[in-house]
């Protein structure tokens, strides 16, 4: 009978390490639930007004993922303090894939170097997941400004110091950081007003009541071919398709200016790994999908969804670049 005792117990036992192991060897609970996601709408958090560059990217990828989703890809314009509240807010999001954020130069590149405290860190609070796309970043000033290029304008704004006013969609928008980083270039002077979006920046601009811009050419192009605008210089290496007679910064006489926009996915750090990866795939699905292709061809925007490495090695050196014009133009967060 003993013996009997005992090798009941024994199994008993076994079975019970048995299945300790088993729990233990078991996914995370927030892992275990990525066959479900998504199982309720995504919430596309975008930093800025509508109407701007950032917000075209982001609704144009928005659509297509809508479409390959069971559940809608829901945008949530939350614009202000460049971009620190929307960014706050994801920090604190529950990271189960159903919280994203559009990341961009301003919030993950400048952001952190003007800021004192935004209650986060962008390189350990945030999960890149994929780079949407990198825009060129266009230069244009309002017809009344009889330069033609970007020398005439140079010159123009150098003998009016304090004169003309530049727009931008506000302090530390992709804009505000183009254009600072030309007058260092340059030697130039403008003042710099800073709006609360895109739209309103333009509205102001094509009234005549500043006198420069810039920013993608999603948002510049149609007003560009209209004659509401005149464009003086794209920040890009090449010349644009869409524009081919408009000349470079660099060809303009400021070898090695480089300038485009970029933007990406980003979702909370706690997001599991597998939700990151079914995310940037998803991602890439629509990216290279015709309408996504055609849609950004038209406006020379080149298209990302590659892995999240890649995406992150671009946030770091983009860190570096735009810290050093942050220290050297003096950008403030006000």
């Amino acid at each position: 009978m003993p013996h009997t005792v005992n090798t009941h117990r024994r199994h008993w036992l076994q079975a019970s390490l048995a299945a300790g192991v088993g729990a233990l060897t078991q996914p995370a609970y927030g892992q275990a639930q990525t066959v479900h996601w998504p199982n309720k709408p995504i919430r596309f958090v975008v930093p800025f007004v509508p109407g701007g560059t950032s917000d075209i990217v982001a609704r144009t990828v928005a659509q297509e993922l809508s479409r390959q989703l069971p559940f809608p890809v829901v945008l949530d314009n939350k614009a202000g303090g460049g971009g620190v509240p929307a960014m706050q807010e994801v920090a604190r999001a529950a990271g189960d894939g159903h919280t994203v954020i559009l990341g961009h130069v301003g919030s993950l590149a400048v952001n952190p170097y003007i800021f004192a405290n935004t209650g986060y860190d962008v390189n350990h609070d945030f999960a890149p997941v994929t780079l949407l796309a990198k825009v060129p970043s266009l230069f244009v000033v309002h017809p009344d400004v009889p330069a033609k290029n970007l020398r005439e304008l140079v010159d123009y704004a150098k003998r009016r110091p304090g004169q003309l006013n530049y727009a931008s969609a506000g302090n530390a928008s992709a804009g505000h950081l183009a254009m600072e980083y030309l007058k260092l270039t340059t030697g130039m002077f403008m003042t710099h007003i800073p709006y609360r979006g895109t739209g309103p920046a333009l509205t102001d601009l094509l009234a005549g009541r500043t006198q420069a811009f810039s920013a993608g050419t999603p948002a510049l192009l149609p007003h560009i071919r209209s004659g509401r605008l005149r464009a003086i210089a794209t920040g890009t290496p090449q010349r644009l398709a869409s524009l081919p007679d408009l000349p470079t910064v660099a060809e303009s006489g400021y070898k090695g200016f480089e300038s485009v926009q970029w933007y990406g996915l980003m979702a909370p750090a706690s997001t599991p790994s597998d939700i990151v990866k079914r995310l940037q795939e998803e991602c890439n699905k629509a990216l290279h999908t015709a309408t996504i292709a055609e849609r950004f061809a038209s406006e020379d925007a080149l298209v990302g969804g590659g892995p999240p490495a890649e995406f992150a090695a671009l946030i770091a050196q983009q860190q570096r670049l735009w810290k050093d014009v942050v220290a050297r133009a003096r950008i403030r967060a006000d």
